[in-house]
């Protein structure tokens, strides 16, 4: 008997020591679990250890489904997230000082939890403040976050997380490098300049060809100066009726237009455009004198006839414009 006595001193300090470094308590126990992997997985019986009254401890816990035959895509596509914000709290407080859990209940772990708690739907975030000690809240009942405005970030959902636990310190959230983003961009980037070293002697006299780029610029031009840009901006009909059985080209007021219309516009512009071209460019390098001079009056009564047909589109937009040239 004397001999259990002295062997009980002696494992007495032992004992104390032991319990200074392993504090026990339910806090403990969750914390040691997210140190190896958080957010803690839970099922019905952790979920009702770790949220039950009293607490001296915030739990933070996403309510999901995330298994295929569940349907919640919404569930898929934030679970990611949701793993930063958990990782990244407990990489910044590996020593427990803002006493915060993070757990994440699944419905196929938690059927009698989702039944008991009437939930319909899935996800949302469960916050249980403190019942006891600092930042202890009288009302033990959580904090309910909905995700009604569709997947959120895990930027995003930080500050409302943040904003309704104790005061103390936060750990910023670390977002681990994404070598997959890395691979793919570096493989785009080494097929690019593979595809653009074998394709530069082709694509180089096309990119330099200066009739190329006169020929695009020409068109842009003439494709927004016509009013192609209205017609997107205001949805324009094509056509109207006229109230006697046929069609309207154009009709009246700068306000309105009509998709014909606008090819209409476009194709006097490229008709003038191209006349013009004609005799800055081509007329001159003719060697024949006498051809010269045809080209010169087809050209020019080509730019006479449109330009007539265009100040006569112009004034049925503007009923009271005075000038026209003929025939129109």
């Amino acid at each position: 008997m004397r001999l259990v006595s002295i062997l009980s001193l002696a494992l007495l300090p032992l004992s104390a020591l032991a319990a200074k470094k392993t504090p026990g308590g339910k806090f403990w126990n969750f914390q040691s679990k997210a140190l190896q992997s958080s957010p803690v997985k839970l099922n019905d019986a952790s979920y009702e250890e770790l949220t039950t009254a009293p607490r001296d401890y915030s739990a933070v816990i996403l309510l999901t489904a995330v298994e295929a035959r569940f349907g919640c895509q919404l569930c898929r596509e934030f679970q990611p997230e949701w793993d930063i914000v958990g990782k990244s709290w407990t990489r910044g407080d590996r020593q427990g000082a803002t006493r915060t859990l993070f757990g994440t209940l699944d419905f196929a772990d938690g059927k009698n939890t989702f039944q008991k708690l009437m939930l319909q739907t899935a996800p949302i975030i469960l916050l249980f403040p403190p019942t006891t000690g600092q930042g202890a809240k009288a009302d033990a009942q959580p904090i309910r976050y909905d995700f009604t405005t569709g997947p959120r970030t895990a930027e995003q959902i930080y500050p409302w997380i943040t904003r309704h636990l104790p005061e103390g310190p936060q750990p910023p959230i670390y977002r681990p490098f994404n070598y997959m983003r890395l691979v793919a961009v570096t493989t785009v980037l080494l097929g690019a300049i593979s595809f653009l070293s074998i394709a530069a002697p082709y694509l180089l006299p096309l990119i330099q060809n200066r009739n190329l780029w006169a020929a695009i610029s020409l068109i842009i031009i003439l494709l927004f100066t016509s009013g192609h840009m209205f017609n997107h901006i205001r949805n324009v009909p094509y056509v109207t009726p006229d109230g006697k059985g046929g069609v309207q080209y154009f009709v009246g007021g700068f306000s309105n237009q009509l998709g014909l219309e606008t090819q209409i516009i476009a194709a006097i512009y490229g008709v003038l455009s191209f006349a013009t071209i004609a005799l800055a460019l081509r007329v001159p390098r003719m060697t024949s004198s006498s051809r010269q001079q045809v080209m010169v009056f087809v050209w020019g009564a080509v730019m006479f006839g449109m330009y007539g047909f265009l100040m006569r589109v112009f004034k049925i937009k503007n009923g009271g414009y005075p000038f026209r040239l003929p025939p129109f």
